[in-house]
């Protein structure tokens, strides 16, 4: 079998019958047997019937939720091509007025915010529909209206929910970008969409540290043309010559009503990392989100009444988008702001006890931290009310798959998923009725037909390919701003296989349905013939007590030879990285991997490249040793920390840029 090829799938454990019962996918089964005449098995059969039926499966959420409508649709989806396949054509509806929930909701809490920088704060579904309310009014009184955007330089505060909700409740555009990114990098996203309204923050705190903003919020304000600034109290600081949020939501005898949008009106717009070039400005849609995250929240993260979601996430991370869609099935959404992190380890765990959240959400490299510090977070803190524990961000190993389930026991859902910007979901995931498996997703979402191919565009199973889409998804963005005639995003995510959407990841599909995900697909390690992705070299490593943490590239050569395999290494603290480890990492690695695996050159560095939302970033480290300047390889503001790059443009000023 070749390195290509799938191993064994280690299952970890079958859904467990508690799960299973009290499941709400469990319950819309019964409601398609009863109301629909389709007679479905379990999971596997709803599964298969989601994608061969796209248009029933899709009508069918739309009925079992009650989605209200303005107008009624005249169909469900009247073609499949894609790129321009239309959903729900004739129906307008609005996405706001689907989380405000209904007066049997209004005292069950709708937000529970902590804070670094100010007291808790906790709002009912009551109190959060009064403040959009108002705010909804504040921005008409600024002449907002539908079409306008409305962007945020805001954390991940109640703040920039009430905003985000009235915003959409008025038909306007919303697009946020977190406080922790530089000026320049919120000038590329702002100015392209050019916003009526800005709303910031002067400052806040992260961990223990005071951040200053006002020079930021200076900058961006004098490039992107907004006509109003919306200064939010957040601490001490003052923004001058601004509207205070204290104006926006004051009290007013203005109603509460929601504007009527077609299906396809843009609700927000999302930009891509920005690792080299402007961010792509992703626009996604009224209807499209609220089908599917409906769809997403209720059958795969088994959300509902009285369930509580933790996701640590920054307000320019889809991920929030993601959490604020749980108050579509009147779930109450944790929101973090500062560093989740601070004070130790073990902070996100207090937070989850002390919610009592049902699911938690966390990035596979803090979750391989806990292990390797030895916490016991079931053991440490009352996690009784966990049901599922979401990992998302990168590949998530073997090993932290079986540290999950012995420490929280197979009653928790371990749901490993992989999505992204681009669809504003997740399109491999778990459910509480599928098996979980040691270092792969379980499975692909329901309504989303994905498949890996081949360079000749067949479907693979056992092997690497291309992780594609070939059926329409709602969520699929309607565009991205600015491209008027689609050429851009034809380009983005159809070049390669005609009417069919690319993801840019490599992926493996098993014959049991688990999928493995090994990284991005340009960053795939090709030798020759050999291809694996950077997910399974990290997997090699990560034991190694003198490593802190890696990033490998393989710089191709064009005459079609073996190319140049370069590992560079973060040392653990007081490690050396001299030419004993450099051969116990080279045997691991060919023991593990395989010769042609065998790094050329093994570099120690002082720190690997992240973007804000914590994926390490393998292209723009490649762009650099082929010769590019670290500010055109990765935009400065999309990285955790700029200065990071430093040692790899170092490196390749050494030992030359003409690889």
């Amino acid at each position: 079998m070749s390195a290509d090829q799938i191993q064994d799938v280690e299952r970890l454990y079958e859904p467990h019958p508690d799960n299973v019962e009290r499941a709400r996918v469990q319950e819309f089964i019964g409601w398609l047997r009863s109301e629909k005449g389709v007679d479905l098995a379990g999971w596997d059969e709803l599964r298969r019937w989601s994608v061969d039926e796209l248009e029933d499966f899709w009508e069918s959420v739309w009925q079992y939720f009650e989605v209200k409508a303005h107008t009624p649709y005249d169909a469900v989806l009247p073609d499949r091509t894609m790129p321009g396949a239309v959903w729900f054509p004739g129906a307008t509806l609005n996405y706001a007025e689907h989380c405000l929930g209904t007066p049997q909701d209004a005292e069950a809490v709708a937000v529970h915010a902590v804070s670094q920088t100010r007291e808790t704060v906790e709002l009912t579904f009551g109190e959060l529909a009064e403040q959009v309310r108002r705010v909804r009014a504040g921005l008409v009184r600024l002449g907002v209206q539908r079409g306008d955007r409305v962007a945020a330089y805001l954390p991940n505060i109640p703040e920039t929910l009430v905003a985000f909700l009235a915003t959409a409740s008025l038909g306007a555009i919303w697009s946020s970008c977190a406080p922790e990114f530089g000026a320049r990098s919120v000038i590329d996203r702002f100015e392209q969409i050019r916003p009526k309204v800005l709303l910031a923050v002067a400052g806040y705190t992260y961990g223990g540290k005071a951040i200053d903003k006002r020079a930021d919020v200076a900058a961006i304000r004098a490039e992107i043309g907004a006509e109003h600034v919306i200064h939010v109290p957040y601490g001490s600081l003052e923004l001058d010559d601004t509207v205070a949020w204290g104006e926006l939501v004051a009290d007013t005898d203005a109603p509460m009503s929601f504007e009527p949008v077609p299906f396809d009106h843009p609700l927000y717009i999302l930009y891509s990392s920005g690792t080299t070039g402007k961010p792509k400005a992703i626009i996604h849609r009224h209807g499209g989100i609220l089908i599917e995250h409906l769809k997403n929240h209720a059958f795969h993260f088994d959300l509902g009444r009285g369930d509580r979601m933790l996701w640590f996430t920054t307000t320019a991370w889809m991920m929030w988008n993601l959490m604020v869609s749980s108050l579509l099935v009147r779930a109450s959404v944790v929101m973090i702001d500062g560093n989740p992190l601070y004070p130790d380890l073990r902070e996100q765990w207090r937070l989850a006890a002390e919610t009592r959240a049902t699911l938690m959400g966390a990035s596979p490299g803090y979750l391989m931290q806990c292990r390797k510090e030895g916490l016991r977070p079931a053991a440490e803190f009352d996690l009784s009310r966990l049901r599922q524990m979401g990992v998302v961000g990168s590949p998530f190993p073997a090993e932290g798959a079986r540290w999950i389930v012995e420490q929280l026991g197979e009653k928790v859902v371990l749901n490993v998923g992989s999505g992204g910007t681009d669809v504003c979901t997740g399109i491999v995931q778990a459910s509480p009725m599928t098996p979980v498996y040691a270092g792969e997703m379980s499975g692909p979402s329901l309504g989303v037909d994905v498949k890996a191919f081949d360079a000749q565009g067949r479907q693979v199973v056992g092997e690497l390919g291309e992780l594609v889409i070939t059926s329409p998804m709602p969520s699929m963005p309607v565009g991205f701003w600015g491209d008027e005639d689609g050429s851009r995003l034809h380009a983005a995510y159809f070049g390669e296989y005609d009417g069919v959407f690319r993801f840019g990841d490599w992926c493996r599909f098993s014959e049991a349905g688990s999928c493995l995900i090994t990284g991005r697909s340009d960053a795939t390690l090709n030798r020759g013939g050999v291809r694996l992705g950077t997910a399974e070299f990290y997997r090699v490593l990560q034991d190694v007590p003198e490593i802190a943490d890696s990033v490998v590239v393989h710089l191709e050569d064009p005459q079609g030879g073996m190319g140049e395999l370069i590992l560079f290494v973060v040392p653990a603290a007081g490690a050396e990285v001299d030419e004993a480890l450099k051969a116990r990492l080279v045997r691991e690695i060919r023991g593990a991997l395989s010769p042609r695996h065998v790094p050329d050159t093994i570099v120690p560095v002082a720190a690997v490249p992240y973007s804000r939302t914590g994926k390490k970033l393998e292209v723009p480290v490649k762009k650099i040793l082929r010769g590019a300047a670290p500010q055109d390889a990765a935009s400065p503001g999309a990285l955790m920390d700029p200065a990071a790059l430093d040692a790899y443009a170092d490196f390749a000023r050494t030992h030359g840029a003409d690889r």
